[in-house]
């Protein structure tokens, strides 16, 4: 481990971050120790790209000494922070990889000082490179468990990859040993509301505005919260409060709409139920639609086969039937040829082809 001290540089936040940690030595010996002091002069006046070229003599002087890569690779992080500030997304990606490079030597050189994988991973958090941050920051805490910068940086890293129970435990971890970091209770309360704790989401944002009751973001974000957990009714106040601090947030105005509408429908009486439509009831078909074909085929059929068995019975018997074919018989002298041929006709005009055969089967019978 290297012996030095900590300077702290104070700088616009990015993102999540409000300050960064200088690791320097004491004033070093040899050639590059009044370049490295001067370039931590010249950082602590927010002349970053200044104090890189003062680092960079330090290095030329002295390549085996890491806290030149270390103090380097952080100028190149702050000026490039700088940068986004000013809209110039150019200037801070080349200076993102310039630190990157400064890091990734710096651990190296020194390869067993956590350091150097805190302010790498520290970086690619910035970045958004989540993965390879996390590794870092598990590596610095490995090497260094109290390192309370890559835990809550690890919070972070968490963060972005929705790891919601370990960012809780990162985040509470750092705040039980600074419990004055304000912006680990923002963090914490995300990562709550990832998980659907809102109650414990909205004890952080109330704590926030106990120091601070104007608060606009942690105002909006307790009213969403609220609005998450359908407690519309809470949520308006918020919403209503940050917009007398901001009239000109729409984004916040929206959701004050939204809660509202929300609310009112909540409120309002419900519908009487519609009593259920009367099922109707099938009607009956009628007597003659129920009647098949395949139903008068057989009726005939009877029909012709009762008039057989009657003309059978009334054989030789005097005639007092009413029957067309005992009509006919009683008129007709069957004994004759001819008789019986008129009489196969005229079954077969009355009954049909199934009577044909009954008409040619008589001309067998002895009339």
């Amino acid at each position: 481990m290297l012996n030095k001290q900590i300077i702290t540089i104070a700088t616009a936040s990015f993102l999540w971050l409000a300050a960064v940690h200088i690791a320097l030595a004491k004033k070093p010996s040899g050639g590059g120790g009044n370049h490295m002091q001067r370039g931590i002069e010249l950082a602590e006046q927010k002349h970053f790209d200044a104090a890189v070229g003062e680092f960079t003599k330090a290095i030329e002087a002295n390549p085996k000494d890491p806290r030149g890569y270390a103090n380097r690779g952080t100028a190149y992080r702050q000026a490039a922070r700088a940068a986004v500030a000013a809209g110039d997304s150019e200037g801070a990606s080349t200076r993102y990889q310039s630190a990157m490079a400064d890091f990734s030597k710096y651990i190296e050189v020194a390869p067993k000082d956590a350091s150097g994988y805190t302010e790498r991973g520290e970086t690619q958090v910035e970045l958004k490179q989540y993965d390879p941050a996390l590794t870092d920051l598990n590596k610095a805490l490995e090497l260094k468990p109290d390192d309370l910068t890559a835990i809550k940086f690890r919070g972070f890293a968490e963060l972005g990859l929705s790891q919601w129970d370990k960012a809780v435990a990162d985040f509470t971890a750092f705040i039980q040993k600074k419990p004055d970091d304000l912006q680990s209770y923002d963090r914490r309360a995300l990562a709550l509301r990832g998980l659907k704790n809102y109650d414990a989401a909205i004890a952080d944002y109330t704590f926030l505005l106990s120091k601070n009751p104007n608060d606009v973001e942690a105002l909006t974000k307790r009213g969403y919260t609220y609005s998450l957990a359908l407690q519309y009714e809470n949520a308006i106040p918020d919403y209503q409060a940050a917009l007398k601090v901001n009239p000109q947030d729409n984004d916040t105005f929206q959701r004050l709409q939204y809660a509202q509408s929300m609310l009112a429908k909540k409120n309002a009486s419900p519908p009487p139920a519609a009593s259920p439509s009367p099922t109707p009831t099938p009607e009956k078909p009628s007597l003659i639609a129920s009647i098949k074909p395949l139903y008068v085929g057989i009726a005939i059929v009877v029909l012709i086969i009762i008039a057989v068995i009657v003309r059978l019975l009334t054989r030789g018997k005097p005639e007092g039937t009413s029957s067309m074919i005992v009509a006919a018989r009683a008129k007709i002298s069957l004994t004759r040829p001819w008789a019986r041929l008129a009489c196969g006709r005229f079954l077969l005009e009355r009954g049909g082809p199934m009577v044909v055969q009954i008409a040619n089967l008589t001309r067998l019978w002895d009339f």
